[in-house]
């Protein structure tokens, strides 16, 4: 019973740190201090963005872009658009998806001008993409990335002490191929004057804005971010993963630029990306807030600073569930590997058991790969017999997570619930972690944080000196908790970017989950754990199921097969 109540505890407070680490901050209200950022003022910029669609070359964009002139005009920015045509392919493109017949589409950037009191100095420049796909309002895409430069625009215009211009430039056909983007950054002057630039962009319509992406040897670039964003999300795993991937934004062509460059985007609410629900009333007000306000703080140190952050050798941060950023220089991997490992091996050696430490490295590697079979299985099953579908797989997200975590209880408890028992046994579960995290650090410093921070703690908790008093409980339900609610919320993120295709993904932040709970479970006879393990494994197959037969969802764009043929596939 004692085990259960530290168990029980544990488990509480992981929830808790991880729903705090997944949720957005609060919106400020609209009479907040006119100098920070408001998502209630800026929603204002998004109802009228989202009142109805506006892709590329239709009367609805021209109205848009006329309203963003004038706005921008009344924020006291020197004005212009930047013209040029759609190519041939991009146009056929466009009049398939929006059923036209246009001969020739026009290609218009917005560009305006902030000018502080130092024009000599490099600019700062904010982007974001004004078009939508045909039939989204696109409130979110990327009606809020438009809307939280205004509201950064109109903090930053009390500030007459401000020494660099601020350029904004606001693309066009960016839905078509960054179609603006290649045309500001190959042929506009202004082109030539950025010394830093911040990109917005979303997928979904909310959840954590996190920063994603950023120019290349980012240590000074990242601890800017980390020095001022209030309230932070953006890790150097997504920043790594995101570098090798296929996946662009209008701040891929600037990259090759060289400036120091800050992408954020949060994908929350997957449903809404690219689809006619994506009003303003489906915007979650947290995410615009967390988006606007690290786009401000960013925007104001820049333009008063007479140095911009240069190229550094690349550094490992994260925040800490929302609440602060941790950064360090990535060879600390190694150091916290070395304490992961003399911590649990000082606890093996008080009583080595060569069996029970060889089972323990069976029940990881049994949990990571059963675990990761059955997800792949049963997200096979979840597709329908035909092509699955992208954006309707995205709609089906958040089903596909909650079939992950009962996939995951009853992974754990098949496997993990009754054993191992021993100290050897705990030690051999860590082995195959251990192993993954020195390639990780070998291979990807920069995103082996995921493993080498866990098992650093979890070495910690394990020191026998620690493990053979009442202090030693305590530690373990603190690294249990803090461990574990990283890794659920991990579990969450993984799912949101990637459990569509590969939810085997989130057998990382199960193994985690273990290793940090198996000390403090109740122990339950066989015979019980296999008879809730087949229980869960059930409502999992219940859950693929549903996925398999639910018609398309209303959130498929209009344009999507899937949607104007009533299949899933």
């Amino acid at each position: 019973m004692k085990s259960a109540k530290f168990f029980i505890v544990a488990l509480l407070f992981a929830v808790i740190l991880a729903v705090l680490g997944t949720t957005p901050p609060r919106p400020a209200s609209i009479d907040t201090s006119p100098d920070a950022f408001s998502a209630s003022r800026a929603m204002v910029d998004v109802e009228r963005i989202a009142r109805a669609p506006h892709p590329s070359g239709s009367a609805e964009h021209a109205a848009l872009r006329g309203y963003l002139m004038q706005r921008l005009g009344q924020l006291g920015l020197t004005v212009r658009t930047q013209e040029g045509q759609f190519p041939a392919d991009a146009r056929a493109e466009l009049n398939r998806r929006s059923r036209g017949t246009e001969a020739g589409i026009p290609l218009t950037n917005v560009l305006g001008l902030l000018r502080g009191t130092d024009p000599s100095l490099p600019a700062v420049a904010l982007m974001a993409h004004y078009d939508s796909v045909p039939g989204s309002p696109a409130a979110a895409d990327d009606g809020a990335g438009v809307a939280s430069i205004l509201e950064t625009l109109r903090a930053l215009s009390l500030d007459r002490e401000r020494k660099r211009d601020v350029l904004v430039i606001l693309t066009d056909g960016e839905e078509s191929g960054l179609l603006g983007a290649r045309m500001f950054f190959e042929h506009a002057a202004e082109a030539r004057r950025i010394g830093g630039i911040i990109n917005l962009e979303t997928r979904g319509g909310g959840g954590k804005a996190n920063l994603f992406q950023t120019s290349a040897l980012n240590g000074d670039v990242a601890r800017l971010w980390a020095d001022t964003a209030p309230h932070p999300a953006g890790t150097s795993l997504a920043t790594f993963i995101y570098s090798v991937l296929p996946n662009d934004t209008d701040l891929t062509v600037a990259l090759p630029h060289g400036y120091p460059a800050w992408n954020f985007a949060f994908i929350g609410r997957p449903g809404l990306y690219h689809s006619p629900l994506a009003t303003a009333a489906n915007l979650d007000r947290g995410s615009l807030q967390q988006m606007g306000e690290q786009t401000l703080e960013l925007t104001r140190a820049l333009v008063h600073s007479r140095e911009l952050p240069g190229r550094a050798p690349d550094i490992v941060f994260f925040d800490v569930f929302g609440l602060f950023v941790v950064h360090y220089a990535p060879w600390w991997g190694w150091v916290m590997l070395a304490i992961g490992f003399a911590g649990y091996a000082a606890l093996a050696a008080r009583r080595f058991e060569p069996m029970p430490f060889l089972g323990g490295v069976a029940r990881m590697l049994g949990v990571v790969i059963v675990a990761a079979a059955v997800l792949q299985g049963l997200n096979y099953l979840s597709q329908g017999s035909g092509p699955s579908d992208y954006y309707d797989r995205l709609a089906a997200i958040p089903k596909l997570q909650v079939m992950a975590l009962l996939v995951g209880i009853d992974v754990t408890l098949l496997l993990a619930a009754s054993g191992p028992t021993t100290r050897s046994g705990e030690a051999g579960m860590v082995l195959p972690l251990w192993l993954a995290g020195a390639v990780m650090q070998f291979l990807a410093p920069t995103a082996a944080y995921v493993l080498t921070v866990p098992l650093m703690l979890a070495g910690i908790a394990a020191w026998p000196w620690l493990r053979d008093g009442r202090a030693g409980r305590a530690v373990q339900v603190v690294v249990a908790a803090v461990v574990g609610g990283y890794a659920l919320m991990l579990g969450y993120a993984l799912m949101q970017a990637v459990g569509a295709a590969m939810p085997m993904v989130t057998a990382l932040p199960l193994a985690l989950l273990c290793m940090v709970f198996v000390p403090l479970r109740p122990v339950l006879r066989g015979q019980v754990a296999r008879i809730a393990s087949g229980g869960f494994l059930l409502l999992a197959l219940a859950m693929a199921l549903w996925v398999r037969w639910d018609g398309p969802a209303p959130t498929v764009p209009t344009y999507n097969q899937t949607r104007s043929l009533g299949i899933k596939g």
